[in-house]
């Protein structure tokens, strides 16, 4: 994807130099958006260096976008990318919301294979080795998304998914969550094919949420298949330990999809049928409180 091709995605500017790496395109690029959350992204990042020294053959580059921090995030990258074993280019993107971030990411990844890591996600260390072996089959046309197992036993079990088999979306299947955001890889060419992220969706945008489902969507209208699969595996570490931050939380996933039923439904109108059993399961839940 061209910076310089889309209106959404000239704005861009590097938060340092670029790295002193060969520019040979790698085979993956790890996008990961973060702000003021410095104690897991450094988590986030030395799991994504383990998954890379356990599986070397597949070359792969770091692409961090540091939506407005204000906690030391940018000397971290600076430090760390001046010492890195692999190629680690930070962005800083000033404008807000984790769909504009993505979009920054998407603008400066170099890899044939493109993967979004939340920066409270841990990798398992045979992530690489997995994401490989998927690919090499040479289906390119779909987005695919891994297992996310909770990263800590205090956290609820929500935002979560760990199904064990294949599993492709049809529209018989409400597509929020059928591939999390956390965990969501496709070749560059869909990136380009679908386009950026629609940035009134997502946290920190007007929407709220559903940045992820809205693209899955998008690729569904597009004619790509969108597939899980049970291994590709991250740790989720989202820290909601209670149950006012899960409502807090389903609130926002409720207004992200309402605006997506909104956007879609005269392509998409089997989304009227999902949103009208989840907006009944939403009311049956405030009811019994």
């Amino acid at each position: 994807m061209n910076a310089e091709r889309h209106p959404l995605l000239r704005h861009l500017r590097p938060a340092l130099p670029p790295p002193p790496w060969p520019r040979q395109r790698p085979q993956v690029s790890f996008i990961v958006c973060t702000r003021d959350r410095l104690a897991v992204l450094e988590a986030c990042i030395d799991s994504i260096r383990a998954a890379c020294r356990a599986h070397p053959a597949y070359t792969a580059e770091l692409v961090v976008v540091d939506n407005g921090s204000r906690d030391g995030t940018a000397s971290y990258l600076s430090a760390t990318a001046a010492s890195s074993d692999i190629a680690l280019t930070a962005i800083s993107e000033p404008r807000p919301g984790l769909a504009a971030a993505r979009n920054a990411g998407l603008a400066r990844a170099r890899g044939r294979v493109l993967v979004f890591v939340d920066d409270d996600c841990r990798l398992d260390p045979h992530y690489l080795a997995d994401l490989e072996r998927h690919y090499a089959s040479g289906e390119k046309w779909l987005i695919r998304g891994g297992r996310v197992e909770t990263g800590d036993a205090l956290d609820l079990p929500f935002t979560i998914k760990r199904c064990d088999k294949r599993e492709r979306l049809t529209p018989a299947v409400h597509p929020g969550g059928f591939v999390l955001g956390c965990n969501m890889t496709m070749h560059r060419a869909v990136a380009a094919r679908i386009g950026p992220f629609d940035e009134r969706f997502g946290a920190g945008g007007a929407l709220r949420s559903a940045e992820d489902t809205d693209y899955l969507v998008r690729a569904m209208l597009a004619g790509m298949a969108v597939e899980y699969v049970p291994d590709m595996t991250i740790f989720h570490h989202h820290g909601r330990r209670d149950r006012m931050a899960i409502d807090r939380l389903h609130r926002d996933y409720h207004f992200g999809n309402g605006a997506l039923l909104l956007k879609h439904f005269r392509r998409a109108p089997w989304l009227l049928r999902h949103f009208y059993w989840a907006a009944r399961a939403a009311r049956a839940e405030a009811g019994a409180r």
